[in-house]
């Protein structure tokens, strides 16, 4: 190799590691003085519609954010015909009772940065990237002159007064509305590339970082215009993928908004809007090498090498996530508060969320949801272990953005939540790395709660136990276990007068009844839940429970 290719190369490879590794390296040697500013923009879910403020108490892990953070400024314009403005800089708290995604970002990110943080937000609902948004074109709201001013004023302001600051991470979350005019639907991606090009142009910022946040499928349009929705993720996605800057913000885990009647809604909420923000904030804080996930090895090797292992699949939507069950409050759940300490006797993996978090390899059972939650798997764990089942494996696999039909082998136009190859190869991966272990598996079986949401929409309920059977038969042909036993729990569905003339429970213990191997589970005793379709903690544990029961029973 000559001298001339070798100093070529490593010329290229310095450009390219100072382009794509700004931030970490600002990071490596930080400037804790300099203050750090971050852009929110969007529409209602940027917004922070149908959330209130004084809910926030009721979600542990974000207790205190409806009080003002102080050391954060926060210059705002937002609403629609008759906006809310900030006016110059004050403090980030909630404005006119309403949560938005920067009180938790902020949050996290000043836990673990020294330096100051500011946020300058725009957000308006109902508005479009092809007009309100639109920088060569603007019409409607105009947001984007709007927008452009906003922080010209507020960055003006700063100078005025001297403090040194930076433009650091553009946060977005947009999109819905495109999805009804087809040109716009068919242009997203087009027009979201030049949307990010134009600011990096205007701020005179071309290393700006922009972080799109996905369009939340949990809610009632990621249902009903499943088609249109996957246009526009495909819109985001290819930018996030052709730019380096640029990085794709999986939000369809977030808590969705309970709404009136079948409890389905367009809004993440008060609770969603909190995650919403800290997904904002960890994938920031990798930007700048800060890794906030922590390691949960096991201290022992839980199994005797060569001893056979019972392997439990627990899989589903929502209430197998643990939605709305918060570790911080098991120590109110008499008898169960050792159920958030790690079980070093039950080996546990996951993919959760779609695959937003994933185990590394097998941890001890223990909490490990997102923003302090847990699923059914911890009181399914510790029933299991008060009777002799042997050594127990537990392997979690759920979506809270998915339907039931996503988990189909045909899946759905919405390609990127087809489930099933992925949820078979998870099972898979799962035998193997046990028996790469050492250990002879038996997989004792699927335990699966039907997805909440298909319960609240007709289309979906009248199909449920047809997509549930398809799904049931073909994971025993995949897995060349033909007697594999599939226990489906079901909770109460939705009461409404439109839906209850589709007898869906009826439907599924069809299923039971022709198949010995496929087991229902009625949950219809759990304690009362606060809202529709989401069970809450002290339900998620008896959950956990009555599944176990049922295992045991027919073991």
């Amino acid at each position: 190799m000559s001298q001339k290719f070798r100093l070529f190369r490593a010329c290229v490879l310095f450009v390219s590691l100072v382009f794509t590794t700004s931030l970490r390296a600002q990071e490596k040697n930080p400037d804790d003085k300099t203050l750090r500013v971050f852009i929110f923009a969007g529409q209602s879910n940027m917004v922070g519609s149908d959330s209130k403020a004084a809910d926030i108490v009721k979600f542990p892990p974000f207790a205190g954010l409806d009080e003002p953070q102080k050391k954060v400024k926060f210059s705002y314009s937002i609403g629609r015909e008759e906006m809310n403005n900030s006016n110059g800089w004050v403090d980030l708290q909630p404005v006119d009772n309403v949560v938005g995604p920067e009180l938790s970002f902020a949050r996290k990110v000043s836990q673990e940065i020294k330096a100051p943080i500011a946020i300058i937000k725009c957000a308006s609902g109902g508005t479009t990237l092809g007009a309100d948004w639109n920088p060569d074109e603007p019409s409607g709201f105009s947001l984007y002159p709007l927008t452009l001013k906003l922080i010209q004023s507020s960055l003006a302001e700063l100078d005025k007064k001297r403090i040194p600051y930076r433009i650091e991470g553009f946060m977005w979350h947009q999109g819905e509305n495109d999805m009804f005019d087809e040109k716009f639907k068919a242009n997203y991606g087009a027009n979201l590339q030049n949307f990010l090009t134009k600011w990096r142009l205007d701020l005179k910022t071309p290393n700006l970082k922009f972080y799109i946040g996905e369009l939340c499928t949990k809610s009632v349009w990621g249902m009903d215009n499943r088609d249109n929705m996957y246009a526009i993720r495909a819109g985001q996605k290819f930018v996030t993928t052709s730019d380096k800057l640029a990085e794709y913000i999986p939000t369809s885990h977030d808590a969705m908004e309970i709404g009136g009647g079948a409890g389905l809604h367009y809004h993440y909420g008060t609770l969603g809007q909190l995650e919403h923000g800290e997904n904002y904030a960890d994938a920031y804080l990798r930007t700048i090498g800060i890794n906030t996930t922590v390691a949960r090895p096991f201290k022992v090797r839980p199994f005797p090498q060569g001893a056979p292992v019972k392997l439990f699949i627990l899989a589903g939507h929502r209430n197998m996530e643990g939605e709305r069950a918060f570790t911080g409050d098991l120590s109110k759940l008499k008898g169960y508060e050792s159920l958030a300490n790690d079980n070093q006797k039950i080996a546990y993996k996951y993919n959760i969320g779609g695959g937003f978090k994933v185990s590394n390899g097998w941890e001890p059972l223990g909490p490990a949801g997102f923003y302090g939650t847990f699923g059914p798997e911890l009181s399914f764990g510790a029933t299991l272990q008060s009777k002799p089942p042997g050594n127990i494996a537990i392997a979690k696999f759920t979506h809270s953005g998915s339907q039931m039909n996503d988990w189909t082998p045909e899946g759905t136009e919405a390609k990127d939540r087809n489930l099933y190859p992925q949820f078979i190869a998870f099972i898979k991966e799962s035998i193997k790395e046990l028996e790469g272990k050492g250990q002879k598996v038996e997989l004792a079986g699927i335990f699966y709660h039907v997805g909440e949401n298909d319960m609240a929409m007709g289309g979906y309920r009248n199909q449920a136990a047809k997509w549930l059977q398809s799904t049931v038969a073909k994971s025993r042909e995949d897995l060349s276990l033909p007697g594999l036993k599939w226990f489906v729990s079901q909770q109460p569905p939705t009461d409404q007068e439109g839906l209850n003339k589709i007898d869906v429970t009826s439907n599924i213990a069809a299923l039971a009844t022709d198949d010995p191997n496929f087991i229902h589970i009625k949950a219809f005793d759990l304690p009362k839940q606060d809202a529709e379709l989401v069970i809450t903690t002290a339900g998620i544990v008896k959950l956990g429970e009555v599944i176990a029961r049922s295992y045991l029973e027919h073991k």
